[in-house]
């Protein structure tokens, strides 16, 4: 297994996928976590105009082509800055051209002394098991999927149906670097489709079209816990929804616009 995700090279806003990254698709095609996470990575690294700390409070990231197992190149910009709201927009290149761009709502943190009442007290996940999940399928065995330790509690990704599952990346996002929690919560959160399929992949595609997270609160750990279902429609669209807790409780919510077809032949 690779060293990480990503080897970072000369340039700053460039990096070079690793075979960690492969999704189960295609061999060339990577996961659509890892760059999330490094989308997620370049808008961390704007600095803020807000007035004190400052949190996402929602990430879309728009994914616009496959990206290859290749080199990538990142930015991002703060597009609307505020002292007390901000907007920063991060765009990820590869081959030549845009394949996935995000958008950031960052807000500032403070205590604003909000009433008991007015605060729910945190929902515990399940607890995580003390052994990583066995895997028998050789697809489930290959880059991405491996850089993970999947830990689950109900359901797995051979069985279709919705799943609970502990997850924690095994490898850094970029070599020589901790990864900051959000990181880690986009690098998972991505897996909600796979997570809760209804369908066989050998017969039927049923691809991401983007994925949005909510968050209500910081995340704090290095494990992240999903609760992962999907719905589908007949017309050939459906909508893979994740509630997204760590070990201090819940902390948000992803979902997944889907678009489903059959396979040819």
């Amino acid at each position: 297994m690779p060293d990480a995700f990503y080897l970072p090279t000369d340039d700053p806003e460039r990096y070079v996928a690793t075979p960690s990254t492969e999704g189960p698709w295609n061999a060339d095609l990577q996961h659509a976590g890892p760059p999330c996470a490094l989308l997620t990575r370049a808008v961390e690294q704007v600095p803020s105009s807000l007035d004190g700390p400052a949190q996402v409070t929602r990430l879309t990231v728009e994914i616009l082509g496959g990206v290859p197992v290749a080199e990538v190149a990142v930015r991002a910009t703060l597009v609307r800055p505020g002292r007390s709201v901000e907007l920063v927009e991060a765009e990820l290149h590869a081959a030549g051209r845009p394949v996935l761009r995000a958008r950031a709502w960052r807000i500032r943190r403070t205590p604003v002394g909000l009433p008991a009442e007015a605060v729910d007290a945190p929902t515990p996940p399940p607890p995580r098991p003390a052994t990583p999940s066995e895997f028998t399928e050789p697809r489930w065995q290959i880059g991405y999927l491996r850089a993970v330790d999947w830990r689950f509690v109900d359901g797995h990704f051979e069985r279709p149906g919705p799943s609970s599952v502990w997850a924690r990346q095994r490898i850094p996002l970029v070599a020589g670097e901790e990864p900051s929690p959000l990181q880690r919560v986009a690098l998972i959160a991505d897996s909600g489709n796979g997570l809760s399929r209804l369908l066989d992949m050998e017969q039927w595609w049923f691809i991401n079209t983007e994925l949005t997270l909510h968050l209500h609160r910081q995340p704090v750990d290095e494990w992240v816990h999903v609760r992962a279902g999907t719905i589908l429609d007949e017309q050939g669209f459906g909508l893979a929804e994740t509630v997204l807790s760590d070990a201090a409780g819940r902390l948000g919510r992803g979902a997944q616009s889907l678009m489903v077809g059959r396979r040819p032949g």
